[in-house]
């Protein structure tokens, strides 16, 4: 599927593997990727940064053209030069804004939504930790949240068309954070 490499992963229930990934989101080979966006879709720094430039101008461009994005939701455009169809921008919320939990967890789910529109025939999805970076959501609570956020949408998408969730994780201590929680949304 890609350079990166999986940890561990857990067959959910609608059989769709939910895999624990450790590299790089840009070089992830799926049909769909997410990006953690700001509401006006510019992508300067952190993961949005890194899409740009590895994905090229149009990204961006098309970007401009479906801003502004509420915090908690996402939208999509094509995926420029990277190894995908498309880039699903969801914005999570900023630490400190309030109510960060239920709009992170709309963030994940929007995302897996989009993911999930027939017309887009989506198969696997890639996400990073939204919100953990420049955002400043603590990594633990993240983690639980979106893990949370994925394991409900699933429940409440037993025809969905998705096959793999990858969350691709930039570094171990991220990786150590969500595989530590796993089990207990995702059971052995």
């Amino acid at each position: 599927m890609s350079e990166n490499e999986v940890i561990t992963s857990r067959l959910h229930a609608v059989q769709v593997e939910v895999a624990l990934v450790l590299g790089d989101l840009t070089v992830e080979v799926v049909d769909a990727i997410v990006n953690a966006a700001n509401n006006h879709l510019a992508h300067g720094g952190g993961v949005a940064g890194a899409i740009c430039r590895r994905g090229g101008p149009s990204i961006q461009r098309e970007s401009y053209t479906r801003a502004p994005v509420p915090v908690g939701e996402a939208t999509w455009t094509s995926a420029g030069d990277l190894n995908a169809k498309y880039v699903i921008h969801a914005v999570g919320p900023r630490w400190g804004e309030g109510d960060e939990d239920e709009k992170l967890a709309n963030a994940v789910q929007s995302s897996l939504d989009i993911a999930n529109r027939p017309d887009l025939e989506i198969k696997t999805v890639s996400m990073p930790a939204i919100s953990t970076g420049i955002f400043g959501f603590p990594l633990k609570r993240a983690a639980e949240v979106i893990l949370s956020a994925i394991h409900d949408w699933l429940n409440s998408h037993p025809d969905t068309q998705l096959k793999i969730i990858r969350l691709c994780l930039f570094d171990r201590q991220t990786l150590n954070t969500f595989d530590s929680l796993l089990d207990d949304c995702f059971g052995d």
